[in-house]
Order: C-alpha cells, then sequence, then structure tokens
C-alpha cells in the first residue's frame, strides 16, 4: 500500500514538474543545485554556487533495494545523463552577488559562467566585519536584458579570538542520494540540524558516493552528475542558505572505496578527475587543510586524508603516513600556537575507533596504519584536543583506554546508511554506540564564567540520544 502511494505522489510530482518545466523559457537561469557559503573566518568568506537551466531536478521513479544503502533496482548506467533522476543540467550566464549587513553593502560585477568549470562561479570575500551577520542576495541571468533570478540567504562571521561568544555547530557524514529517507525533502537531519541554528556545519566526507550504483561515476560527466542530484534535494539547498560549510573529502567523493594516488582509474575516471571535480564542487580555496578560529573558547582543525597518504597496502613504518609531513608540520604549529580553551580536530575517518577488526586498513585505527595512529592518539591527547571523525556507519563516543582521547562517530546522515557494527558489541572503550543515522552537534559557552563543550548526538528527526558535558581544564 505504501508503495502505491509513493508511486501516486512521484507520478503526480512528475506531471507537475513536467508542465511546469514546459512553461519555463530559455531566458531563464536558476539556482537549482543551490550554494555554499563557505570557510568563513572574523573576516572573509567564500561563496560558490552554479547556473542552471531549469528550476527543478528531472524526476525518475526507480524502486530501491531494503537496507542498508536502497540502491536504485535495475538503473541504466547508459542513461543520458540529462534524463537520469536527479539530473539538473547547467546553462550560460551571469551572477551577481551582494552581502548587506546593517551598514555595509558589497556588490560583485556581473560575471560570466563557463562550460569548462560546470558552469559554477566561486568567489572570496575579504575584508568582512567579525561576528557579523551578512544577508546574502545572489542574482542570476542569461545575459544584459534577460531576466533575473533571485536567491536570498545570510551567514554570521566568525568572533574575533578574544571575544568568549557561544558558539553551535553541526557536524555529519556519509550520504548516498539513494539512502535518502524523504522523498520530497531528501534527508530529514537537514531540517533537524536547521532548528538549531548552528552557526556553522562540518561535512566529514562522504558526501557523495561515486561508487555507488545509480549511476557509477565512471567518467567525469557522471561524477559531476553525483554532484547536481545531491545538491538539489530541498532540505540541502535550505540548510546551505543560512550555514556555513566546512568541507571535507573522503574516499567515495574523490574517486572509489579507500582510494589513494596510487589507486587505478574508475572506469574512466582517474584520481586526478577526481580531484579536479573536488576543487571545482566545493567552496574551497587553497590548501586543503586549513584551521578556524571562532571565539576566544573554540579553535578547528580541517584535515586531509586523501591526497598526502602513502600506499594503504604497503607495510606500516615509521614513514608510512595518511597525513604527510607538510600537513603534520602544519598541525603541530598551528596546534602548539593556539591558546584557544577547546581545539577540535575534524578528520574524515576515525583515529581512535575502534573500527571494524577484519578487512579495514584504511584509518589511523587500523593495524595499517598503526605507527602514526600510536603517535597521533599520544600528540592530540597531550594537547587537550578533541575528535569529530566521519567514515563510520554508526554513531559512538570512544574513550581511547591508553592515552584519555576523546572521539566522536556521528553516524550516516539515514537509518538506512548505518552498518558495519553489531549494536550489542559494546566494547570498553565505548561511552556510547548507536548503529543509526543522526548527526553531531557540538556548543561552547560559559556558565558562570568557567568555560563548557558539550557534544550531543541526535537521530535523523532530531531528537537527542546521548550527550556529553566537560568542563575546561583549570
Amino acid at each position: 500500500m505504501k508503495n502505491k502511494i509513493l508511486l501516486l505522489v512521484l507520478f503526480f510530482a512528475s506531471s507537475l514538474y513536467q508542465n511546469f518545466k514546459a512553461q519555463e523559457t530559455t531566458d531563464h537561469v536558476y539556482f537549482t543545485t543551490g550554494y555554499k557559503i563557505g570557510e568563513v573566518t572574523d573576516s572573509s568568506a567564500i561563496l560558490l554556487t552554479r547556473l542552471c537551466k531549469t528550476s527543478r531536478p528531472v524526476t525518475v521513479y526507480h524502486k530501491r533495494k531494503e537496507a542498508p544503502f536502497k540502491s536504485p533496482i535495475d538503473f541504466d548506467n547508459n542513461t543520458p545523463v540529462h534524463k537520469m533522476e536527479g539530473a539538473v543540467e547547467g546553462a550560460f550566464g551571469q551572477v551577481r552577488i551582494r552581502l548587506q549587513s546593517k551598514d555595509t553593502l558589497i556588490e560583485t560585477d556581473w560575471t560570466h559562467v563557463s562550460v569548462y568549470r560546470d558552469f559554477t562561479l566561486k568567489k572570496k570575500f575579504e575584508g568582512l566585519k567579525s561576528h557579523t551577520t551578512y544577508v546574502l542576495i545572489l542574482e542570476g541571468r542569461k545575459g544584459e536584458g534577460s531576466p533575473i533570478t533571485q536567491s536570498k540567504g545570510k551567514f554570521t562571521t566568525a568572533p574575533s579570538k578574544a571575544e568568549p561568544a557561544p558558539i553551535l555547530f553541526t557536524s555529519s557524514t556519509c550520504q548516498y542520494y539513494w539512502s535518502y529517507d524523504d522523498p520530497i525533502r531528501g534527508f530529514k537531519i537537514y531540517d533537524s540540524m536547521l532548528k538549531l541554528n548552528p552557526v556553522f556545519h562540518c561535512q566529514t566526507g562522504d558526501y557523495i558516493y561515486y561508487d555507488k550504483p545509480g549511476p557509477m561515476a565512471y567518467t567525469l560527466e557522471l561524477a559531476r552528475h553525483k554532484w547536481h542530484a545531491m545538491n538539489s534535494w530541498p532540505s540541502l539547498m535550505d540548510f546551505y542558505k543560512v550555514t556555513p560549510l566546512y568541507v571535507q573529502k573522503d574516499d567515495h567523493d574523490l574517486l572509489k572505496d579507500d582510494a589513494t594516488p596510487y589507486s587505478s582509474p574508475f572506469g574512466e575516471l582517474s584520481f586526478e578527475d577526481g580531484l579536479s571535480i573536488w576543487r571545482e564542487q566545493v567552496p574551497i580555496m587553497g590548501k586543503p587543510f586549513r584551521t578556524f578560529r571562532w571565539g576566544k573558547d573554540l579553535q578547528v582543525w580541517v584535515v586531509e586524508g586523501r591526497e598526502f597518504r602513502s600506499d594503504n597496502k604497503i607495510p606500516d613504518s615509521k614513514e608510512k603516513t595518511i597525513w604527510g609531513a607538510e600537513q603534520i608540520d602544519w598541525f603541530k604549529r598551528t596546534v602548539e600556537s593556539s591558546d584557544a580553551t577547546f581545539k577540535i580536530l575534524v578528520s574524515p575517518t576515525p583515529i581512535v575507533g575502534p573500527d571494524r577488526p577484519k578487512g579495514k586498513f584504511d584509518n589511523h585505527s587500523n593495524a595499517s596504519f598503526e605507527t602514526e595512529g600510536r603517535w597521533l592518539r599520544q600528540y592530540l591527547a597531550d594537547q587537550n584536543v578533541f575528535v569529530i571523525n566521519g567514515d563510520r556507519h554508526w554513531q559512538y563516543v570512544s574513550v581511547d583506554p591508553l592515552t584519555g582521547l576523546w572521539e566522536f562517530s556521528q553516524g550516516p546522515v539515514s537509518d538506512s546508511h548505518a552498518q558495519g557494527w553489531n549494536p550489542n558489541h559494546v566494547k570498553p572503550e565505548h561511552r556510547f554506540l548507536r548503529v543509526k543515522g543522526g548527526f553531531l552537534a557540538t556548543k561552547v559557552y560559559r556558565e558562570r564564567d568557567v568555560p563548557i563543550i558539550r557534544f550531543t548526538h541526535y537521530d535523523v528527526d532530531g531528537v537527542m540520544v546521548h550527550e556529553e558535558k566537560i568542563s575546561a581544564k583549570r
């Protein structure tokens, strides 16, 4: 019965879309894949958007397998991309951006987008004021004299490093298009997170999956399609209109499972192709490892786990690395020079774990990277750093028994994507274990002038399932 109702809903939605599409004129352009406000500091931000030919993505109903993942059944990978579910074709045109605060207006010139960059535009704004809310007005047009399409959002810059301001941010990982849990909105967690009004969001990798069906991303065109389809979900669009993003890549955003620079191509897609598309599709400029200060009490480090790593399969040694020498030197220098009350490392992969005991050789909690992992856990514990990690398809809080290092795993974005660990297998290092989807919210604030950090796990509907509250060490 439920399947029949869903079929009817999708049929009428598709009919409405086709009727609406027929009324659209070639004079218009749209922001159908939304936009991202990235890398926000106390004085800068990066905006990324894309001009689109139609106001809605293509809708094609496919039956899905049972969980986990719910892959589409009988999906034809050879279907023309513009006819696939979630397809959003790009459009030639121009974009203008306005940022407006109470006393400031910043406006760009009309700027053309190019097919060579998938019709995207990336712009960095500098000289912004700290702890200030900016209204964002995004305008697109086909050309001079054409109708203008407008979209509005907002964001707030970081407080200065001297200001003890309260901060709440969210984080998530592992989202496969076909694991959606709302056929209209996409993923429930984005609407649930939006209700918390986070000042920023950390997406810790596996934003898309090149190597899962619907389609398999064997070419540049198919890989770009994965981004278009994901970004056009309404829940993501609404969330990112008002929530700045710090995004990381993991293996599935880049090429295929456990990808390294030594990986063979995935179809026609090479590791270098994956890097090129990544840089095109996310609001990042410069080095992939970065750090951000949010007031007196919080500093966040966002690290890179794919570009600089050794081959996963070689024997462990002092030289075998995930981070690489340059990133390690940068991390040590910036951590040791920080006077932030709380320091958080956001990692695309686990550092504490525990991970599955068999067949895993891709992260710092695995024996294959034992030497660097052991050093990193001790170093982070000595520096009083907390870890938020992605990549694992279950929620947990672990405390390393040897060093006391805390790690918080967010879990995947939907329940159907949760798998990989027996929920009854609670180990001594687990303070919390839940094999379901959801997200993590981290809040930094003060009680009677004592800095507090609170890590809260939520389910996909925004119901709290676990919380850890930690006071600053005096």
